[in-house]
C-alpha cells in the first residue's frame, strides 16, 4: 500500500462522519483566509501611516479605524474558527478512534484459529493500539492544524500574485522547495522506517512471548536470555532508525535554510521594486508578513508529514490485519439453525492445510441424536483435526460434515456454534469473576441456573468456599484455582451454555485420579441427552462410549464398542495393552484398568 493510498484510506474510514469533517474543511478555508488577510490588513495600515504627510489628520484616522476595525473582526472570527476546529476536530478523532479501535477488536476476535496460530497476540495488542492512536493524531493535527496550511498553499497562495506577481512567485518558490524536499526525504526513508516499525512489533511479541510464559523463564533461569534476546531487538530498532532521523534532520536543516533565504530574497526584491515605484512599503510588509507566517505553516506541515512517515508502517500493519480474510467464510443466505437435534455425519471428508499434505482422508462416520462416540489414536492421527471441522475452524478439502443434514457450509457461523458446545483439556478462563466466566456459556443465566449448574459440575462447593464466592477473581487463565477446580467450572460453562452436541477434547487428561473421579461424574451430568464426541489416550474414559473410531494417518481404521475391539486383537486392542498393568489379562470381560 503506497504513501498517497494509504492516508487516502485514512481519510476514508472518517466517511460515517463525513458532514463533521466537510464542515471542519470550511472552517479550514475561512481560516485560511482569515490568515492571508492578516498581512493584508497589516501592510494597509503601514501605507496609511506612509502616506499620512499627503493627508489631513482626520483622513488618517479614518482610514486607520476602519482597517482596524476590519482587522478586529477578522482575529474575533479567526478565534471563533479555531475554536469550533479544535472541539470538532478533538471529538470527531476520539470518536473515530475508540470505533476503530471497536472494528479491528470485533474484527479479529472472528478470524480463525489458523490466522491467531501465525501471529502472536502481543504483536495483535501493538497493532491495534498503536494503529488507532497514530489515526487519532493524524485525524487531530490534519484537521485543526495542517489543513489550512495545505489550503494556504494550493488556493490562497497564488492569490499574491494578484497583489504582487514578482514577490508572489518568491513565495511560491518557498513552496516548491519545500515540497520536493519533503517528497525526496519521504522516498529515501519509507523503506526504513517500515523494517523499524517490523521490529517494533518483534519487540512487543517478543516481550508478550517471554511475559507469558513467565514461570518457564524463571524456572529455567531464562532471565539474562530473554533480556538479552530483548535488548538485540532494541539494538536493531535503533541501528535502522537512526538513519531515518538523520534524514529528517537534514529536512529541518534545508527548509529553515530556504526560509531564510525567501525573507532576505523578498527584502532585497522588495526594496528593488520599491525603488522602481512597483511596490509599495505596506506590500513589502505584507509580503514579509506572508512569509513569516508561510514558513511557520510549512515547518509544521513538513514536522506532519514527517510524522505521517514514521507513522505509515503502523497504519499499514493495523489495515493489514483489518484486511485479513477468513479462511471459513459464510456462504450468501446461510441458514440460521434454531436447536438442532444433534445428529451428525462425517462424509467421506478429506483435509490438508494449505500447502500442505492430507491429514484426514475418507472419513466416514454417522453420529445419531444422544450417542456417544470416542475419538482415540495416536497423536496426529487426525482425531482433534476432526472435531476442528465439527467446530468449522476449517472447512474440508473434500467430501462434507452435515449438522442435521445442513452442510455446515450453509449454516451461519454463530447459529452453529451455539449448538456446540466444548470442554478443553486446558480450561481457558477470562481474568474475570466466576460469575462472569459462568455467563460466557449463556449471558442471561439466572443466579439459580448458575448454581444449578455449578452442583451438576461439582463446582458449588469449592465456589463458595472462595473469598467473594460466586463474584471471586480467577486470576489470569484461572491461576488462583487448582486444575480440577479450572475443568469443573468449564464443564459447569458447557451445562450452561446446554448444546445439544458436545467435544470433550481431553477434558480430564491433566487430573490426577482422585480429581478426575469428580471430574467424570461431572461430565457424566453434562454428556447425558447429547450428541457427544470424546478425545481421549486415557482409554478407560472412554469404556462407556457407544462406539469407538479409532484413527490412524488420517483414516478410522477400526470402529466398534470397547470390548468388540478388544475381542478383535487389531490396533486398538495394542492401545489398550500399553495402558494396561503387567498383571491385567487382556480379556473383554476383565474390566481395564487403565494406567493412571
Amino acid at each position: 500500500m503506497d504513501f498517497i493510498r494509504l492516508y487516502g484510506r485514512v481519510l476514508k474510514l472518517l466517511w460515517k462522519d463525513r458532514w463533521v469533517a466537510a464542515g471542519l474543511a470550511t472552517a479550514n478555508i475561512a481560516l485560511a483566509g482569515l490568515l492571508f488577510l492578516e498581512p493584508v490588513l497589516f501592510g494597509r495600515v503601514v501605507d496609511v501611516l506612509s502616506h499620512a504627510s499627503t493627508s489631513t489628520r482626520d483622513q488618517v484616522w479614518e482610514r486607520a479605524f476602519a482597517l482596524l476595525a476590519l482587522w478586529s473582526a477578522v482575529g474575533l472570527s479567526g478565534i471563533g474558527a479555531t475554536v469550533a476546529v479544535s472541539l470538532l476536530a478533538d471529538r470527531m478523532a476520539h470518536r473515530n478512534r475508540l470505533l476503530s479501535m471497536h472494528s479491528y477488536y470485533e474484527h479479529v476476535l472472528a478470524l480463525p484459529l489458523s490466522f491467531h496460530g501465525d501471529i502472536q497476540s502481543g504483536r495483535l495488542m501493538k497493532v491495534m493500539l498503536v494503529g488507532a492512536d497514530n489515526l487519532f493524531s493524524i485525524w487531530l493535527a490534519f484537521f485543526r492544524d495542517h489543513l489550512s496550511t495545505f489550503v494556504a498553499a494550493l488556493v490562497l497562495l497564488p492569490l499574491t500574485l494578484a497583489m504582487n506577481w514578482r514577490l508572489g512567485l518568491l513565495l511560491l518558490g518557498l513552496v516548491v522547495v519545500f515540497a520536493v524536499i519533503t517528497a525526496f526525504v519521504i522516498r529515501q526513508t519509507e523503506t526504513a522506517q517500515g523494517k523499524v516499525e517490523m521490529f517494533q512489533s518483534r519487540l512487543a511479541g517478543t516481550a508478550q512471548d517471554a511475559l507469558s510464559n513467565v514461570i518457564v523463564v524463571q524456572s529455567f533461569t531464562r532471565m539474562a536470555s530473554e533480556a538479552r534476546m530483548f535488548g538485540d531487538i532494541v539494538r536493531q530498532v535503533m541501528d535502522h532508525q537512526f538513519p531515518v532521523l538523520n534524514w529528517w534532520a537534514v529536512v529541518s536543516v534545508l527548509t529553515r535554510a530556504a526560509s531564510t533565504l525567501t525573507v532576505i530574497s523578498i527584502f532585497i526584491l522588495g526594496t528593488l521594486l520599491h525603488l522602481d515605484g512597483k511596490a509599495t512599503v505596506g506590500e513589502i510588509v505584507s509580503f514579509m508578513g506572508f512569509a513569516m507566517l508561510l514558513i511557520n505553516k510549512l515547518e509544521g506541515a513538513v514536522a506532519f508529514v514527517s510524522r505521517l512517515v514514521f507513522q505509515a508502517p503502523g497504519i499499514a500493519e493495523f489495515f493489514e490485519v483489518l484486511d485479513a480474510r477468513t479462511s471459513v467464510p459464510e456462504r450468501p443466505g446461510a441458514v440460521s439453525l434454531g436447536r438442532a437435534s444433534g445428529q451428525v455425519v462425517f462424509d467421506k471428508v478429506a483435509f490438508a492445510y494449505p500447502g500442505g499434505p492430507r491429514i484426514l482422508s475418507d472419513v466416514e462416520f454417522r453420529a445419531e441424536p444422544g450417542r456417544t462416540l470416542a475419538l482415540v489414536g495416536q497423536t496426529g492421527a487426525g482425531k482433534s483435526t476432526a472435531m476442528a471441522l465439527l467446530q468449522r475452524l476449517w472447512d474440508p478439502v473434500g467430501g462434507r460434515v452435515t449438522l442435521d443434514g445442513h452442510d455446515l457450509r450453509d449454516i451461519t457461523l454463530e447459529s452453529l456454534r451455539r449448538n456446540v458446545g466444548v470442554v478443553f483439556q486446558e480450561s481457558m478462563l477470562f481474568n474475570r469473576t466466576i460469575k462472569d466466566n459462568l455467563l460466557v456459556g449463556r449471558p442471561d443465566a439466572t443466579q439459580d441456573e448458575l448454581e444449578r449448574a455449578c452442583r451438576m459440575a461439582e463446582a458449588h462447593d469449592f465456589i463458595i468456599r472462595q473469598p467473594k464466592g460466586y463474584d471471586t477473581l480467577v486470576g489470569e487463565r484461572g491461576a488462583s484455582l487448582s486444575g480440577g477446580q479450572r475443568q469443573r467450572l468449564a464443564i459447569a460453562r458447557a451445562l450452561l451454555k446446554d448444546p445439544p452436541v458436545l467435544i470433550l477434547d481431553e477434558a480430564t487428561s491433566a487430573l490426577d485420579a482422585a480429581t478426575e473421579a469428580r471430574v467424570q461424574k461431572a461430565l457424566a451430568a453434562l454428556m447425558a441427552g447429547r450428541t457427544t464426541f470424546i478425545i481421549a489416550h486415557r482409554l478407560s474414559t472412554v469404556r462407556d462410549a457407544d462406539e469407538i473410531l479409532v484413527f490412524e494417518g488420517g483414516r478410522i481404521v477400526e470402529r466398534g464398542s470397547f470390548d468388540t475391539l478388544v475381542q478383535q486383537g487389531g490396533r486398538f486392542a495394542e492401545l489398550v495393552k500399553t495402558q494396561l498393568t503387567a498383571s491385567a489379562p487382556l480379556t473383554a470381560a476383565q474390566p481395564v484398568k487403565a494406567a493412571e
